[in-house]
């Protein structure tokens, strides 16, 4: 799915392969480009296999953001299911922070916290995505509550501001 500056959005294609890997998603982006995608600012890829390095080759000058709703699913996997909503809130101010510098801060309160102590997993898996993270902070919070998620239905009611 593709997102313009105005907000609307446009389905741009459905492709089935056997395997995911970095030369489907190549011939993804070739495919785009034949039929008329000039430029693509912002990649939300949710952890695909191969996406990351094919964007590299495909789509040079891109932002990749692999944004917090594939760490948030990741994380709450290591809690159990009564813990996973405290958990969420404990890592919400994270991804909400206003800044790069100051969700990093809130990384830093996360993992010195109680949180933070009894899943040390969470806060190694975020330290180990932060390059692919921080270009997010880039935007406005309106903003990224649009490129939030990859999947479409949990996103189809996001509105750009007016």
């Amino acid at each position: 799915m593709g997102v313009l500056p105005d907000g609307t959005r446009d389905i741009l294609g459905l492709w089935i392969e056997n395997t995911e890997g970095a030369k489907f998603w190549l011939k993804v982006f070739n495919d785009l480009k034949t039929r008329g995608v000039a430029d693509i600012l912002i990649a939300v890829t949710d952890g695909l296999k191969g996406l990351p390095e094919a964007l590299g080759v495909g789509v040079p000058g891109h932002h990749a953001a692999n944004v917090h709703l594939a760490l948030m699913r990741n994380s709450l996997d290591f809690a159990s299911w009564k813990e996973r909503k405290l958990l969420a809130a404990a890592l919400k101010p994270i991804y909400t922070a206003p800044s790069a510098e100051s969700a990093a801060a809130e990384l830093y309160a996360f993992e010195a916290g109680p949180w933070g102590r009894k899943f040390p997993t969470v806060v190694a898996a975020r330290r180990r995505a932060w390059d692919r993270v921080i270009p997010f902070f880039a935007f406005a919070l309106p903003i990224r509550r649009v490129i939030y998620t990859t999947n479409a239905i949990e996103s189809i009611n996001a509105r750009l501001p007016s």
